[in-house]
């Protein structure tokens, strides 16, 4: 009688000879053996395949695919259409899981059930020294892993780490899956995973060891830079966050900001431009005179998008305004 697979792990896969013996031996050295890996090969130009194939030969439970179309999201979409497990996670091909990753993660899936999004604590590898940004946002986002809270500041920055998370087959399918052509791709697919009302369940452990090198896709495609980043907070805000019955203010005229209200008139929207950059207040950018910080303080009931990235930024006269109706406010940085 054949096994009815429970895991199925999504791996594009993609020039990835340096790290990627490490990765495949980390996956076989599971505890829990009840897993298919669905490999998708990304039109490697090294070794790649070659070693894919090796790895196939000696374990049957490891499957390889060539990309349908170009590039991750296609890869993601081919292995989905190819994987049989009940539940999903995915894995990235230079990074390493803890021996005892899937065991946990499904279990606590199981344990919860259908609408549940199981996450685990994650740690960035690299053979240099991490820089400050890598090590913010690894403490950033187990912090918000460990509160299980990690919806409620989608706006800065992805919540979910996209190669340490599980969930139902019937769950992804039921929101699309991977059938979205927007990237970031796992940064809009955390937008549709709040969007469904998924609740959030945590290893509290560090599972998975994401790895930092030169080459990793983050640092060389085109697909994710900040505008891209920029454009995605925009579009969901609008649809799932804004509120027409309420003034729109946006704070912050730098880079961040400008593209930010550029979006938003393009979209027809209607707000106020704020700035703390006296050589900017009372000039037009963007067919919109910006006005003095300061007149936040007299603002209620209205939504803020706050696009400051300054280092040691603080807003504690918003938090501190004694107003019926205060601000909501959405941090894009």
């Amino acid at each position: 009688m054949e096994r009815e697979i429970q895991i199925s792990i999504l791996m594009p896969v993609k020039n990835a000879i340096p790290f990627l013996k490490e990765c495949l031996d980390s996956i076989i050295a599971q505890g829990y053996e009840n897993w298919e890996l669905i490999a998708v090969n990304d039109h490697s130009t090294d070794g790649t395949y070659t070693l894919l194939e090796e790895y196939e030969q000696k374990d049957d439970r490891i499957r390889i695919y060539q990309n349908n179309g170009q590039g991750i999201i296609h890869a993601l979409r081919t292995g989905y259409q190819k994987s049989s497990g009940i539940a999903i996670t995915r894995m990235d091909a230079d990074d390493i899981m803890h021996p005892n990753k899937l065991e946990w993660m499904h279990r606590l899936l199981k344990i919860n059930g259908h609408g549940y999004l199981v996450l685990g604590l994650v740690k960035y590898i690299s053979d240099k020294p991490l820089g400050e940004g890598y090590l913010k946002y690894e403490s950033w986002l187990n912090q918000l892993s460990l509160t299980e809270r990690n919806f409620e500041e989608i706006y800065k920055e992805c919540v979910v780490p996209s190669p340490c998370w599980m969930l139902y087959k019937t769950d992804l399918e039921m929101i699309g899956h991977f059938a979205s052509d927007i990237y970031p791709e796992d940064y809009e697919l955390c937008f549709r995973f709040r969007r469904a009302g998924f609740k959030i369940k945590t290893v509290k452990e560090k599972i998975h060891f994401w790895r930092d090198h030169p080459n990793r896709s983050s640092r060389q495609d085109p697909n994710y830079t900040d505008n891209r980043f920029l454009e995605l907070k925009t579009k969901y805000f609008l649809e799932d966050d804004y509120q027409s019955d309420k003034p729109l203010l946006v704070w912050g005229a730098g880079k961040k900001g400008k593209l930010i209200t550029k979006l938003l008139k393009d979209k027809g929207i209607s707000f106020r431009w704020f700035t703390n950059n006296q050589n900017k207040i009372g000039h037009t950018i963007n067919e919109v005179k910006l006005e003095e910080v300061a007149e936040l303080e007299r603002q209620k009931n209205s939504q803020l998008i706050i696009a400051i990235a300054e280092k040691g930024f603080k807003i504690d006269f918003l938090s501190n305004k004694k107003v019926e109706e205060p601000l909501k406010i959405y941090f894009f940085c």
